[in-house]
């Protein structure tokens, strides 16, 4: 029993650290949103768009790979210097590529003058990618607190330099812009490396060719899921400034910085979602051996759906009181997006939810061919749809993406892990969110106040409905001792 609760007191603090963290970085979206328009607020965006890619290739799957090897060797420091060897050798390379080419590639990204944000961005994706590994190997420790302290320490160093540079000194130097959220980002980078500095002094380089080729064979399957995955993610706030370029730089970066701040709102179902899955995944695996294993799966798939509905219809019927946290009135014409982008996160998390097939069923590469397919999906909908939509393109592509992901998961997991969901209530609950939803977007009053009764009165019917339909606090009281 100690044992469990060992493992899940470490697994609330990498969760919690994870969560909090993603959390506290959100904070930081009404403070630039603020105080930069959204053609700046693209340029920022568009930079971290790339980072997502880029630290796919400098990661190099290690992570993952580490922790596959590491039950199978007695030598784990040789493994661990082998791995970092590695992405050593891929961020050196790619340090000095970026060093000699950096005002080829501003000039590339149309920032010619910006080359110093280039050379910034290198050594962010350096110091984050080299300190990954040596975080994975803190998890494969058991050390959890010292985790969790290093994670929320760059953080906070992020969030209070954040604060500093834009409140004390943007007006000083309002010259430098959003140079400041990139030196603040850069400064709480070098933070992970320095507290790490014990563990990398006691790194020796390596290279075992058999390990490594073993080691590299392992991880392209990986690579190449990932790369999808942030296609899916992040590529089409490259997509919209480069399909957009014709109606002007500026219009473009703008349309980028409307796009991404809208889609910020959307994030709040994602945070839920990810909290979700830190508790989920180790509850399903723990449930495989349980006789009533399917049934405990489709009722926790009816509840999830119960509530990231709930969620979806809460968040767009109140937009008006959502969209202050993002106070600049200038990114609010992007609203329109929200529940299309919201409706898209609640499929994203039906997805995750019922993936636990392919995990259990031991077949893995389902998942990468999915996200393939959904990759191909963004990339097709973005060109065919941002030229003509522009940023509400993007969005629409999002959502077709993930309801496809989501229906091909469902359909193969009938045929290799079959899990008999409960399809029509969770059909009803996300019918009648989308229903009520759409009545309250067709009653629309002048009176905020009015609109703000009218709407919430649409969400009791929802809460009304799940009570009826499912009635939670009777399934609560069945399991009170």
């Amino acid at each position: 029993m100690s044992t469990i609760k060992k493992l899940a007191g470490q697994t609330a603090i990498y969760g919690l650290s994870s969560i909090l963290g993603r959390l506290l970085n959100y904070l930081l979206v009404p403070l630039h949103t603020e105080k930069f328009n959204p053609d700046q607020y693209g340029i920022v965006s568009e930079f971290y768009a790339y980072v997502a890619f880029l630290v796919v290739v400098l990661m190099f799957g290690m992570e993952t790979t580490f922790f596959r090897f590491v039950n199978k060797t007695d030598n784990k420091v040789k493994l661990f210097n082998q791995a970092f060897s590695i992405i050593l050798i891929i961020n050196g390379l790619f340090l000095l590529l970026v060093l000699l080419f950096s005002q080829s590639i501003a000039n590339w990204m149309l920032y010619p003058n910006h080359k110093d944000y280039v050379i910034w961005f290198a050594f962010i994706l350096v110091f984050d990618a080299t300190s990954s590994l040596f975080m994975a190997k803190l998890r494969q420790e058991n050390k959890a607190k010292k985790f969790a302290f290093i994670q929320l320490t760059s953080i906070g160093v992020n969030i209070v330099l954040n604060v500093f540079f834009i409140l004390i000194l943007l007006p000083k130097y309002p010259e430098f812009g959003i140079g400041f959220i990139f030196i603040a980002n850069l400064i709480s980078s070098l933070v992970k490396p320095l507290l790490l500095l014990n563990d990398i002094k006691q790194f020796r380089f390596i290279l075992d060719k058999a390990l490594a080729k073993a080691m590299v064979i392992f991880t392209i399957p990986l690579l190449i899921a990932s790369f999808a995955g942030i296609i899916n993610e992040t590529f089409d706030r490259i997509l919209i400034k480069r399909l957009l370029l014709d109606k002007g730089l500026d219009f473009a970066q703008t349309q980028v910085g409307i796009y991404s701040a809208s889609y910020k709102l959307s994030i709040l179902i994602t945070l839920f979602i990810q909290a979700f899955r830190y508790a989920a995944e180790p509850f399903f695996f723990a449930q495989e051996k349980h006789k009533d294993k399917h049934k405990i799966y489709a009722k926790v798939m009816t509840y999830f759906v119960m509530i990231v509905s709930l969620m979806f219809l809460v968040i767009s019927l109140n937009l008006d009181i959502f969209k202050w946290f993002i106070p600049n009135d200038k990114y609010w014409e992007g609203l329109k997006i929200v529940p299309i982008l919201l409706l898209a996160n609640v499929f994203l998390g039906i997805y995750y939810n019922q993936s636990i097939w392919y995990k259990l069923a031991d077949k893995t590469k389902y998942g990468a061919y999915i996200a393939i397919i959904g990759a191909s999906i963004t990339l097709m909908l973005n060109y065919i749809l941002i030229p003509i939509m522009g940023y509400i393109g993007a969005a629409w592509a999002t959502l077709v993406c993930y309801f496809s992901m989501t229906a091909i998961s469902h359909y193969l997991g009938q045929k290799h892990y079959p899990i008999k969901y409960n399809l029509r209530k969770v059909g009803f609950f996300l019918i009648s969110a989308i229903i009520l939803f759409l009545i309250g977007w067709l009653i629309n009053f002048e009176s905020f106040w009015l609109n703000f009764v009218v709407h919430n009165l649409l969400v009791l019917v929802f809460i009304g409905l799940i009570f009826f339909v499912e009635n939670p606090l009777k399934e609560f009281s069945k399991n009170k001792p």
